[in-house]
């Protein structure tokens, strides 16, 4: 039971494996809201913009971003308000909307692996921008890319969300001043932007659409990235019941109006270029470039280096501590229910970044993109089949509980509904990725996931009945879990194996009496960590 002792540093720790307790969540919604927002600050959204666009033509991209903001709303929205409301990441949350105590540690591996993947491609954008500006090697670029992130992340919430907060005007400032600058100096512009038909310029078709959408639907896991601070949400009461759910709303399923915003600008700059920059046919997709040409038209050149290498670097920070953040919580996450041991947070931290360096000094992007390609399809199933768990089968069906489960002897190890449906939904498309299905179908992947996600996992919900998401109904005690507004109850209980205490969503009794024969209560990190099993409470259903 080591490891437990090791949650007390819970400044190092940020609630890695449990709900985050009412006594550690001291933010505004605004705060929390805002830190969260911070995290969609990357540069790859423009890139993106301008690559659909640049293929596709200007209606098409249009189109495709609509789809993608559609289905990222109506899947990041359950997701978000179970997060902020009962204070747990998306690893607990999936847990118990379908999958099980273990079989969550399949989709936490994926979201694991998105952070470094992306991390590498984020660090990339900076250590190219620091080439342009500084002439520093790309070698170099990289490690301090690296390196700088660290320190920012060691502290968990309490330092990330001063980062966000304080750095966010500025980021603002320096990306709207060039879409702004444009629309009032180059009117003209906009013109050309509608007309664009692209490199194949055949006008506006359902496939170009859906190709589009495709691309830009590999980014759904990000909300995972949200709920990381949304989790942190101070409990909902009639005071702050406004601010709660707009700003649970605006970084929730409301970070994809950014994303969707910043890839039609994206878009704008690239076409922008393109019509005026004959030498930027091969640039106009580089978001480094793309700032630095518009700014030299604003200010004198110096000025707009300097400009370019600060907005790079500030969107690079702002996104890389929260990827380093969320793969080392899904890491120590995983790892601690698999072996039992728990070895911290900052450990998977150092890993997470290793990796990550190791993938940009190898100079690995034209495999990271194929490969990304490949994880987008798993991360759509995933997300899909706990938004539908949520919606459907908890509130349409009344099959799934309603109130989430996440603590170890609650739940079943595997439940069928979340795996079968995340795994149908991963494996054909995953298929029609690698062209299995004929060539035809292989742009639609991402696509087929979220049909078959959604049709899917309430068929097994309706199969099984049900009856594999609980092991128990009752957790052995009294107190009850929640407050007289719905929020988790901020009562305290002492955990007999660790001597210390924890919130009572956090608890559950322990199958080892007390010295009297009296009813002894563990927390679920302690529990965790149980190798033998023998505080597990038996099984009711």
């Amino acid at each position: 039971m080591a490891g437990a002792d090791t949650a007390a540093k819970e400044t190092l720790e940020d609630y890695t494996l449990r709900f985050a307790p009412r006594s550690y969540r001291k933010w505004s919604p605004a705060v929390v809201g805002i830190s969260a927002l911070g995290g969609i600050a990357y540069l790859a959204d423009f890139a993106i913009g301008a690559n659909i666009g640049i293929a596709h033509g200007t209606g098409n991209a249009l189109i495709g971003i609509g789809i993608f903001a559609v289905v990222v709303m109506l899947t990041g929205f359950p997701l978000a308000y179970y997060a902020a409301r009962y204070n747990i990441d998306l690893d607990l949350i999936t847990r118990g909307s379908g999958f099980g105590y273990y079989g969550s540690v399949i989709t936490n591996i994926v979201f694991a692996s998105f952070t470094f993947i992306f991390f590498a491609l984020e660090g990339s954008i900076m250590a190219q921008g620091l080439l342009l500006g500084l002439g520093i090697p790309l070698w170099m670029g990289y490690l301090l890319s690296t390196v700088v992130i660290f320190p920012l992340v060691i502290y968990g919430m309490s330092t990330l969300s001063k980062l966000q907060v304080w750095t966010t005007p500025l980021w603002l400032l320096l990306m709207v001043a060039p879409f702004g600058f444009l629309l009032l100096n180059h009117p003209e512009s906009v013109g050309s932007f509608f007309a664009y038909g692209g490199q194949d310029g055949q006008g506006v078709s359902m496939s170009g659409a859906l190709l589009a959408a495709g691309v830009c639907l590999s980014l759904i896991v990000q909300i995972a990235e949200q709920i990381d601070y949304l989790r942190f949400m101070p409990p909902r009461t009639p005071e702050n019941r406004a601010k709660w759910w707009g700003w649970m709303l605006l970084a929730g399923p409301g970070w994809v109006l950014f994303g969707a915003a910043k890839q039609v600008v994206g878009l704008f700059l690239a076409v922008y270029l393109i019509a005026n920059l004959p030498a930027a046919q091969g640039i106009a997709n580089q978001p480094v470039h793309q700032f630095l040409e518009i700014y030299k038209d604003m200010v004198p050149g110096w000025l707009a280096m300097t400009l370019a290498v600060v907005l790079v670097v500030i969107s690079q920070v702002k996104i890389n501590v929260t990827n380093a953040y969320s793969g080392s919580l899904a890491w120590t996450n995983s790892f601690t229910r698999v072996t039992k041991t728990y070895p911290g947070r900052l450990v998977f931290l150092v890993v997470n970044l290793a990796v990550a360096l190791v993938l940009m000094e190898a100079n690995m992007f034209d495999f990271l993109n194929g490969i990304l390609g490949f994880y987008a399809n798993c991360g759509i199933a995933w997300i899909v089949t706990v938004a539908t768990d949520i919606a459907v089968n908890k509130y349409l069906l009344k099959i799934s509980p309603k109130v989430p489960e996440f603590r170890r002897g609650m739940l079943y190890d595997f439940n069928p509904v979340g795996l079968v449906g995340f795994g149908l939904s991963a494996g054909l498309s995953i298929m029609i990725f690698f062209g299995l299905f004929g060539e035809l179908l292989k742009p639609y992947s991402p696509l087929v996931a979220v049909v078959v996600a959604v049709i899917a996992t309430p068929a097994t919900a309706i199969l099984t009945k049900g009856k594999y998401y609980l092991r128990r109904a009752d957790d052995g005690i009294e107190v009850p879990m929640f407050d007289e507004h719905g929020n988790p109850s901020g009562d305290l209980l002492t955990c007999h194996v660790t001597g210390i205490d924890f919130e009572r969503p956090d608890m559950i009794a322990s199958a080892v009496p007390g010295p009297e024969g009296e009813i002894q209560y563990i927390s679920s990190l302690a529990l965790s960590t149980d190798k033998d099993g023998k505080h597990l409470l038996p099984r009711q259903h």
